[in-house]
């Protein structure tokens, strides 16, 4: 958090974050690393234990 109650973030001031996000929403697959490997991680799950 900034010193006045604020942040700045360059990649939110030229869409680039916005553009990632509906991306994500679109398509079903995540932007970010965590999200990857949380996806990845069901996946195999699934196909471990498929009924």
């Amino acid at each position: 958090m900034g010193k006045f109650g604020f942040s700045f973030s360059l990649n939110r001031l030229l869409g680039i974050t916005q553009a990632k996000q509906r991306f994500a929403r679109t398509t079903g697959i995540p932007t970010t690393k965590s999200g990857v490997q949380r996806k990845i991680g069901a996946s195999i799950w699934k196909m471990l234990f498929k009924k």
